[in-house]
């Protein structure tokens, strides 16, 4: 028997599909049967690779006493977070409230209007660890709902008011000046692990957005604590548990304070982030290590989380066949077995398997040590081989399910990742992979010009969010640098057009996570934190700094200062949850270096493009043209009046209001380029 989700297309809603309870999506037919029975509905929140949501599923939604109890006395409802992140962080916030923590499994319960009176998140089937039981819980909730509805509706009121209260963002005293940038910088630092890297204590998350702040800063001021607090977190992170040592990418997070232990999910918004971060370490450090992990983190993504159509998928569990991990860890015996009693001796020590289990008797692989003499810029040559046989076994074992939905957001991300990464190692294939994902989000997952958040099986559904319409516009603004054809300029336009129609709003100079077309909830949800992923209002704050630098267009700068300016007090005081808005304040605070290049051909722009796209300069845009045609210099003012010089490919740097001398010699470019540090 299945239940109402086999109907849906959410890899997480499916595996409910055949659980004996009476499951319904989220939408109207939910809330229209708990109207006409007058029950409360009972939200279930959860994602695919978390694995408290398989636990309390098998432990609850699988048993079937407490299925009869939830079906007695509730319309229940199921959501993917991932699909639905309006409806999860609305009721986030709610069990925030009422509980002070939050987390997934995420169970709240709902009058029939939709407004939250009780919640929380785990609950195990009978009382224990302080948590009561389930069914417990389940009848003590109908009996409040049957008996003292009054205080339930006063309960539910209180909390619906305090959540509209939350919506609303006031002006911040701060300007907008470098100083918000020098506050940030000594609050990340004050929090920072000097040992281990990252923030103090455990568990630790990789926050790439706070380390790319800090990456910025050290480019900004020079500041030699910024960069060894980066290249500590960096370097320990990509030597940790947290790395997948055999295959790359990253998983979600460490439980322990050495990046030792992970829970072992992998999601592609991490693997997107961090890979972009690795990136832009190597051009700004040197440190080859860090360009092999971005390498290592794009082409597992390329490999294992990529639709033949070109999306990509957004995450693989922890678990398999039961067991969190399984799939990752090692004893010393099946290590010797594969490789040998003399190749394994390397390999044992390389990884700290000779130290004995770090994992349940198990290892987990890391290198925890200094570096060797010879560096571990590429895997040393002395365990490479191993490691190729290790992967290749490792294959043959029961592998972690994947969830393959694509999510636009979060394909934004690494397709951003993509063509960096492509135009600055010379990657065709990376490059040629982005823009096949850009084809394939505008081709798949649009409809009547409206973009949609989520596609599986050929089939896209769902409105999307500012925080879709944001990154995969800048996504589009870096496709476009790393390829010069204009069609994704222009796309990247359209989306910040459409993103300006839909989700800003004047009343509060900002933007909403909703459009103006989307289904009424009981708020207008408008998340103003980078938290795993990027705020929406962050990334669409840079994404029209940067195309108003391109296209002239007042209306983007304008619109993006005034997002920007209520957070400047935020920013400065609570860093750790603004990344990326502080990435936005230090493009905005510039200067940011404009460089146009065109020539004869693509080839004749190889030489200048390398050294535009082979440093570290966070604040540059780029335009480029090949030939005559004017289509690709209409509009662009970078491009207006700009022809080669003698025949030949030509730079042109202009920052601070003010261009250099146009150049043909890649040497005069680089000393210009350097001169914008």
């Amino acid at each position: 028997m299945t239940n109402r989700l086999a109907r849906e297309t959410s890899p997480y809603l499916l595996q409910h599909a055949h659980n004996p309870v009476d499951w319904y999506a989220w939408g109207d037919e939910a809330f229209a049967r708990a109207r006409a029975e007058d029950k409360p509905i009972l939200l279930s929140v959860g994602y695919s690779a978390c694995h408290w949501c398989h636990v309390m599923e098998r432990e609850s939604f699988e048993n079937d006493a407490i299925a009869e109890v939830m079906n007695r006395h509730f319309v229940n409802v199921k959501v993917d977070r991932e699909e639905r992140p309006d409806v999860d962080q609305i009721y986030m916030q709610a069990v925030q409230s009422m509980t002070g923590h939050g987390g997934w499994p995420m169970t709240v319960f709902l009058t029939p209007e939709g407004a939250p009176f009780y919640g929380g998140t785990y609950f195990p089937p009978a009382d224990r660890h302080g948590l009561p039981g389930f069914p417990r819980l389940l009848h003590s909730i109908a009996e409040a709902w049957r008996t003292r509805r009054d205080e339930v509706v006063t309960s539910s009121t209180q909390i619906a008011a305090e959540l509209n209260r939350g919506e609303k963002l006031r002006q911040a005293a701060t300007l907008l000046t470098d100083e918000v940038l020098f506050a940030a910088y000594q609050g990340l630092s004050a929090q920072a692990d000097e040992r281990h890297g990252g923030g103090e204590g455990a568990p630790k998350f990789p926050q790439p957005m706070n380390w790319e702040f800090m990456l910025r800063f050290w480019k900004r001021s020079g500041n030699p604590r910024a960069r060894q607090l980066v290249e500590t977190t960096l370097t320990r992170m990509a030597r940790g548990g947290i790395y997948d040592q055999l295959g790359g990418g990253f998983h979600r997070y460490s439980v322990d304070a050495e990046w030792l232990v992970p829970h072992f999910e992998k999601m592609l918004y991490d693997n997107g982030q961090l890979a972009s971060l690795y990136l832009h370490a190597w051009l700004a450090f040197g440190n080859a290590e860090y360009r092999r992990i971005c390498e290592e983190t794009l082409d597992y993504i390329l490999r294992e989380m990529t639709d033949p159509a070109g999306g990509f998928y957004s995450a693989q569990d922890a678990d398999s066949e039961g067991h969190e991990g399984k799939f990752f860890v090692w004893t010393a015996d099946e290590i010797i077995d594969v490789l040998g009693r003399d190749q394994a001796a390397p390999a044992l020590a390389y990884w700290c398997v000779d130290r004995g289990s770090n994992f349940e008797g198990k290892n987990i692989l890391w290198v925890p040590g200094e570096p060797a003499p010879e560096g571990h810029a590429a895997v040393p040559e002395r365990v490479a081989d191993a490691r190729r046989k290790l992967y290749e076994v490792r294959e043959r074992r029961v592998h972690p399910a994947r969830d393959d939905k694509v999510l636009a957001s979060w394909n934004g991300l690494a397709c951003r990742a993509l063509a960096e990464a492509g135009r600055a190692l010379d990657r065709a294939d990376y490059v040629a992979a982005a823009v096949k994902n850009a084809e394939f989000v505008l081709r798949e997952m649009r409809a009547d010009g409206r973009l949609l958040r989520t596609w599986k099986d050929g089939q896209a559904k769902l409105k999307a969010y500012l925080e879709d319409y944001a990154m995969v516009a800048a996504a589009l603004v870096d496709v476009y640098e790393a390829t010069f054809e204009r069609r994704w300029l222009d796309e990247a336009r359209g989306l910040a057009d459409d993103m300006l129609r839909l989700f800003w709003d004047d009343e509060v100079s900002g933007f909403y996570d909703t459009g103006t077309d989307h289904e009424r909830l009981i708020v207008r949800p408008r998340n103003i934190f980078d938290n795993a992923v990027p705020c929406g209002s962050s990334v669409a704050i840079e994404t029209l700094l940067r195309l108003e630098v391109l296209t002239g267009e007042s209306e983007y700068k304008s619109k993006a200062l005034a997002a920007l300016r209520p957070m400047g007090d935020l920013m400065s005081r609570y860093a750790s949850g603004f990344g990326r808005f502080l990435c936005a304040h230090d493009f905005n605070i510039g200067p940011v270096v404009e460089v146009a290049l065109v020539g004869p051909s693509r080839e004749t722009l190889r030489p200048l493009a390398a050294e535009v796209f082979g440093r570290f300069l966070p604040n540059r845009v780029v335009a480029g043209a090949v030939g005559d045609d004017a289509t690709q210099r209409a509009g662009l003012p970078l491009l207006e009046g700009r022809a080669p010089v003698d025949g030949k490919a030509t730079a042109f740097v202009c920052r601070n209001y003010a261009c250099e001398l146009p150049v043909t010699d890649p040497a005069a470019l680089a000393e210009q380029l350097d001169g914008a540090r």
